[in-house]
């Protein structure tokens, strides 16, 4: 794993590697005219799946790179081994991609010209490859960002304060937020400059990140005479610079500014770099990149992503920040949002859903369509709001925000559920809500008396919520344990006839275990539309035919047949529907009992799971005094 030492030279590197990466752009990649005898033909895909799996294998080998190794691409990729092995050996055919010369088997990105079509229409050969200079060590690295962010990584874990992935993902949010913050205030002022005004900055000049962090010389490289290192940039960090940028929240002149998010970012975090020389080598990795273009964005967010997932996964609180991106593409498909339609996570967490909808609805939703400019203002500013109660997930999910491209995310530092249902307008609702709010989790009696079902469960709080805040014809998808589709308590039973009977709940998606790495739970979704009482439900049993883990996730291939088959609600062996006529009017019981001869999912009452620990807790002292009799 490569180390960064602050050297000059090994920035220049960095520099050159991410220059040399960041010029691919698959839209311009020459269209594939699948054969019949085509992989992907044979896989079973149709022609926009063939296009949308393409960019996605292009787009992630540039964010690696230009070259890995198949293991690691198709883990990033989440796909199984078939469609990877069919798209890899489409692009190879098509000569986008060339083997590479990895152990265990690699690819990289043919330069541009080996898709390009000469004026006789024949396609040239390849040219070489070239590599930028004075850069070879760089040029072998997986990426300039992913070499980068493993280097930061490595710096951190010298640091007695920073034991986990929480902690890395932590610390390098706050330093690539002021790095984006100084390429935005250079922004700003071209602009003001081209409409011939003035421009005042957000931060004081002792403040800048090119002033403080990376003071350049007359030729654009690091000043080392003037950069702070060591006690005098430690003590400037944390004396001088967190509690400047703390009074912003302050002086800002409304929650929805940029000041007032950086008030509230360096409010709750501290820096946790307690060696200088550290803070300096990561400083001068995290200058050296660049995500000013869309292109460097996505790169970026990717590799940003990635570190989310690990941070995730780390514990078993993994899916409080990270829900299968999958599996939110799923959702954001089926709930289908327009542009001119608000989108809203309450408990945003990383920003999955909110990022993956921007996504979406930048590529034209479902119908493609391309957007005016007039829509792209409005899908920037006037369409996604998230409020986050934890303060880490707080700074992750405008970090991540950003570099998917919302430039000014409407992110709300918040508790979600101490707001009173019964002070909510109409302007307050929203058209689409998309969220996986925290379960298992408990609130005091003082905010439970803002809902009209009272409970300690945190899920069934932001249920309320969520139907409340939609407008009368609102969608969502939200996902939630499994058994609040059986739970025989009150405020469940009463949860599930509210649901019913004031919204269109119409498909319940039915995951698998190991769908959240580290939740001990298995959970469903839940998609509805508010304003009329439910008529049919239509179930869907997902069984992707293995048991998914860490090394095997949910990939889109196994959602596939779900998007397919919930437009039109068909039966199939995974899928049905059940009349709400026929549910019982007592218990509003919508356990997910498969009729075409699928397991019936077991969902235990509390009571008898105590019963089953209690029980083997007598049984496991039994065992352990028979063996202390042996001793």
């Amino acid at each position: 794993m490569p180390t960064v030492n602050g050297d000059q030279n090994d920035n220049s590197c960095l520099a050159a590697a991410a220059d040399q990466v960041a010029g691919w752009d698959s839209s311009q990649a020459p269209p594939l005219s699948f054969t019949a005898d085509s992989p992907l033909r044979d896989a079973g895909q149709d022609d926009s799946q063939e296009d949308a799996l393409r960019d996605e294998f292009l787009g992630a080998l540039e964010a690696l790179g230009g070259s890995a190794g198949n293991g690691r691409l198709r883990e990033v990729l989440e796909w199984d081994e078939a469609t990877y092995d069919a798209v890899k050996a489409e692009l190879l055919s098509r000569r986008l991609i060339v083997p590479g010369r990895g152990r265990g088997g690699s690819v990289a990105m043919e330069d541009g010209s080996a898709g390009e079509t000469s004026v006789d229409g024949q396609t040239p050969s390849p040219a070489p490859r070239t590599r930028a200079p004075n850069s070879s060590r760089a040029a072998s690295a997986p990426s300039s960002f992913e070499q980068a962010f493993r280097a930061i990584d490595d710096c951190l874990r010298k640091e007695a304060g920073c034991g986990t992935e929480l902690d890395y993902t932590e610390q390098t949010s706050w330093l690539l937020f002021l790095k984006y913050l100084d390429g935005l205030e250079d922004d700003r002022a071209a602009v003001a400059a081209l409409e011939g005004r003035s421009y005042s900055p957000i931060l004081e000049e002792p403040y800048r990140w090119s002033r403080w962090a990376a003071p350049k010389n007359a030729s654009r490289q690091l000043d080392h005479h003037a950069a702070l290192t060591g006690d005098d940039l430690r003590d400037f960090v944390n004396q001088r610079l967190f509690p400047y940028l703390e009074r912003f929240k302050q002086s800002a002149s409304g929650p929805n500014t940029i000041e007032y998010k950086i008030g509230e970012i360096f409010g709750e975090l501290r820096n946790k770099i307690s060696s200088g020389y550290n803070l300096r080598e990561i400083i001068d990795v995290i200058d050296g990149l660049r995500f000013r273009s869309q292109a460097e964005k996505h790169e970026l967010s990717m590799l940003y992503e990635e570190k989310i997932k690990r941070m995730g996964n780390a514990g078993r609180n993994g899916g409080e920040y990270y829900t299968p991106r999958p599996l939110i593409r799923a959702i954001v498909q089926v709930v289908n949002p327009q542009i001119g339609e608000s989108v809203y996570d309450p408990a945003v967490g990383s920003a999955g859903f909110l990022c993956e909808a921007f996504e979406f609805m930048r590529k034209g939703s479902a119908t493609g369509r391309e957007l005016s400019t007039a829509d792209l203002d409005t899908l920037q500013n006037r369409t996604f709001t998230g409020k986050e109660k934890k303060s880490l997930a707080y700074v992750i999910a405008i970090m991540n925000m950003i570099l998917h491209g919302i430039e000014a995310p409407r992110v709300l530092h918040t508790n979600t559920l101490t707001e009173n249902l019964s002070d909510v307008q109409e302007r307050d609702r929203f058209d689409v809500i998309l969220a996986n709010p925290p379960f298992g989790g408990s609130e005091r009696k003082e905010v439970q008396q803002n809902f009209e079902i009272r409970t300690g469960e945190t899920a069934f709080l932001f249920l309320q919520h969520f139907i409340r805040l939609l407008r009368a014809g609102g969608r969502a998808g939200v996902v939630i344990k499994n058994t609040f589709l059986s739970n025989a308590d009150n405020a469940s039973v009463a949860l599930r006839q509210k649901l019913l009977t004031d919204c269109t709940l119409h498909t319940v998606l039915d995951c698998p275990g190991g769908t959240f790495q580290g939740a001990g739970v298995k959970t469903v979704v839940l998609f509805f539309e508010k304003g009329t009482p439910t008529r049919q439900v239509w179930f869907y049993q997902l069984d992707p035919g293995r048991n998914l883990g860490k090394t095997n996730p949910l990939n889109d291939r196994d959602l596939a047949e779900f998007v397919e088959l919930q437009k039109t609600f068909a039966d199939s062996p995974k899928s049905w529907s059940v009349p709400v006529d026929s549910i019982d009017p007592q218990s509003w019981d919508l356990s997910v009992k498969n009729p075409h001869g699928g397991e019936a999912v077991a969902l235990r009452s509390p009571h008898e799971i105590m019963a089953e620990i209690a029980a083997l807790d007598v049984e496991s002292a039994e065992v352990l005094g028979r063996i202390r009799g042996l001793v």
